[in-house]
């Protein structure tokens, strides 16, 4: 019986810890798409001398700059997905998860911007739409 007990007080104490590692490795793969994005975005805009595309499925077009686009992991809040809106700022955010991508030219900062689509905050307690 204490085998048993102490089993139970242990496994209280793992599983807790393993749903967070789990999280983290998804806010890490985000993290990780999102400079992916930024990356070919970086590249593309370099190949097309200063323009940057209207859309971000320009970039797997041909897969010259990303053979996909990769999918945005917010967990406990949205669903995995590579959905994008557009719009000019970070006003545009609509907290739906995705991707978030500044495809106006005339608003200066946010022109050729992509960013997390969520306004919620990470495990660290950084708001997603903010990296």
């Amino acid at each position: 019986m204490i085998v048993v007990a102490i089993i139970g007080i242990l496994a209280a104490i793992a599983i807790p810890k393993f749903a967070d590692l789990i999280r983290k490795s998804n806010e890490g793969s985000t993290k990780g798409n999102l400079g992916a994005l930024r990356s070919a975005l970086s590249i593309y805009y370099g190949d097309m001398e200063g323009y940057y595309p209207m859309n971000l499925n320009a970039l797997t077009a041909g897969g010259k700059y990303m053979s996909a686009l990769p999918k945005a992991k917010t967990p406990n809040y949205h669903q995995d997905t590579a959905a994008v809106i557009y719009g000019s700022s970070g006003a545009d955010i609509t907290d739906a998860g995705g991707w978030a991508y500044g495809n106006v030219m005339s608003v200066g900062d946010s022109y050729g911007s992509v960013m997390v689509n969520c306004t919620h905050t990470d495990s660290k307690g950084s708001t997603w739409v903010d990296y």
